[in-house]
């Protein structure tokens, strides 16, 4: 069901409700309905005819949000876009910064893939949580923020091994200092510290390796790579 905040009754010679409630009801009807296709065309109506009404806004808004929920994110971010530079501080405001965020996140490829919505996400998450720290919305965005900061911790990860097996330990020894540097509390620093500690091994750097190796093994050793670098120190004595 779209969100359309205030229902009213519309019918033929009802005294008392302007055309623009009207509007908006036969509008709110369809997407009660599901009619998402309708409903976007009766919202574009009130927004044409009534641009100055205070039903405008929402208008705007719910054709933005019958696009998001038909997955037409495309659209759904444009009309998204256009309301948050009309109207910032609407009293919904921040709800519409959210499906922005929303239109990006659940576009979100896998890791072995291009990462630009998830970074085009994070930013509109973060955007959310500064100009609306209030906003009931707030805490998922923060939450949604962690998401996104650990598939991009994951690319770089998983890049990062790409290089280390195709024989390019500088090129992975980059990759996994920015994750230690950027992505601090996500949940790959076990394995960024254990692969690090491999490239160092590698490039005969061994007691920098084992440095790596008790780290792990004394702050992660309740996770797999923790556990693997007990038995990679007990292979070096």
């Amino acid at each position: 069901m779209l969100y359309v905040g205030a229902k009213f009754q519309c019918l033929p010679g009802t005294r008392g409700y302007s055309s623009q409630a009207c509007s908006w009801s036969r509008a709110a009807a369809a997407g009660s309905g599901q009619r998402y296709g309708q409903a976007r065309e009766n919202f574009k109506k009130i927004v044409e005819r009534h641009p100055n009404s205070s039903y405008a806004p929402r208008a705007r808004f719910l054709i933005g949000e019958a696009y998001y929920r038909e997955a037409e994110f495309d659209k759904a971010i444009k009309e998204f876009e256009a309301f948050v530079a009309f109207f910032p501080r609407h009293q919904i405001a921040d709800l519409v910064q959210y499906r922005l965020a929303m239109s990006y996140y659940d576009q979100m490829k896998p890791v072995e893939q291009d990462q630009g919505l998830t970074q085009k996400a994070l930013d509109q998450f973060k955007k959310l949580v500064k100009e609306y720290p209030e906003s009931r919305y707030a805490t998922e965005a923060l939450a949604k923020i962690d998401i996104c900061r650990g598939r991009l911790a994951q690319k770089e990860v998983w890049v990062a091994n790409y290089y280390f097996t195709q024989g390019n330990p500088s090129a992975a020894r980059q990759r996994l200092e920015l994750v230690l540097k950027g992505y601090p509390r996500t949940l790959v620093i076990p394995e960024t510290l254990y692969l690090l500690a491999e490239v160092n091994f590698y490039e005969g750097k061994n007691a920098e390796a084992v440095d790596l190796l008790r780290r792990l093994s004394s702050e992660y050793g309740y996770t797999e790579w923790g556990r693997r670098a007990v038995q990679r120190l007990r292979a070096q004595r």
